[in-house]
């Protein structure tokens, strides 16, 4: 089967992505399938696992970050962020959801609400990109990680215990975040210069590459996963530069030729290194069978790169 045809061939949040990405379908025919999200499928069943007190893995010790990732997941689906259904969502999170810290020096942020975020800038990223997404307040959380960028461009949650260099990890959540955020509030100069400045990082070193040595920084960044959680890989960094419409260079030839070279004979994409901590829901994706979230994000980065298409 071509792999447009397979992806097709599955949930409203994979084939209004395809639709929209990869066919160049008419708009009314991509909001029409987006609009079956919260109805059926993947998105459906997803929404119905969020507790009336607005977390999901409710009375779990780490409902906060199940929570934090079933809200990642719908924005990667496409939940239309106006729809009822994602208003009722988001405002059972914000009106009820708080940080729940376990060791002494979590003390500062126990019991922060949701939205207000908590310390680590990997973590604060997300809660930006998904509270911008749904429509809540983060600025106070978006000032903080503009204080927090670090003078090589990047950011990184060790910078408390002494870290003077930026992380890919860290970086590409807050890359994101303040991207979702500019995009839902038309953005501020100071946050376009500091995102600007983070992607400087990421291209700086070929996306993947120690800047001192050339190395590359963990074998793991060549590895395709999803979803990823934290962490940063050659195909999650490639796709953060396709939304923003920043046109590729020379500096991310080497990575998109590494997600190139793991198209398979069928032209899809294998489920490299999932990460199970970072796994609260199933969508049939197994470790070393073709995924269809990697493939869709690895075309779509491909036609990108070839096009140099905003999204």
């Amino acid at each position: 089967m071509d792999p447009v045809d397979w992806l097709l061939d599955s949930d409203p949040a994979i084939r209004w992505q395809v639709l929209r990405y990869l066919t160049d379908a008419p708009a009314d025919e991509i909001a029409a399938e987006r609009s079956r999200i919260p109805t059926e499928g993947w998105g459906a069943r997803l929404l119905g696992l969020q507790g009336a007190d607005g977390h999901w893995r409710e009375g779990t010790p780490n409902a906060d970050w199940a929570t934090l990732r079933a809200l990642l997941l719908l924005r990667d689906m496409g939940l239309d962020s106006a729809s009822n259904e994602a208003s009722h969502a988001a405002s059972l999170v914000r009106d009820n959801v708080t940080w729940q810290g376990v060791l002494p020096q979590d003390a500062a942020w126990h019991g922060r609400p949701f939205f207000a975020g908590e310390v680590e800038p990997c973590i604060n990223g997300r809660v930006v990109a998904i509270g911008s997404y749904f429509g809540q307040d983060v600025h106070v959380v978006v000032d903080r990680l503009l204080g927090e960028q670090m003078a090589d461009g990047g950011w990184n949650c060790e910078q408390e215990n002494g870290s003077t260099r930026g992380s890919f990890h860290s970086t590409i959540n807050v890359l994101e975040g303040l991207w979702q955020h500019g995009r839902a509030t038309g953005g501020t100069p100071t946050v376009t210069a500091a995102r600007e400045r983070g992607q400087e990082y990421l291209l700086e070193r070929q996306m993947l590459r120690r800047r001192s040595t050339g190395e590359v920084v963990d074998p793991e960044f060549l590895q395709l996963s999803y979803p990823t959680g934290y962490h940063y890989d050659v195909l999650r960094g490639l796709d953060y530069l396709r939304s923003t419409g920043i046109a590729p260079d020379e500096r991310v030839a080497e990575a998109i030729s590494i997600v190139e070279s793991k198209r398979d004979a069928d032209g899809r994409w294998l489920l490299e290194n999932p990460h199970p901590s970072q796994i609260d829901f199933d969508m049939g994706e197994t470790e070393g069978r073709p995924s269809r979230w990697i493939t869709l994000r690895a075309l779509r980065v491909l036609r990108w790169a070839k096009a140099g298409e905003p999204e």
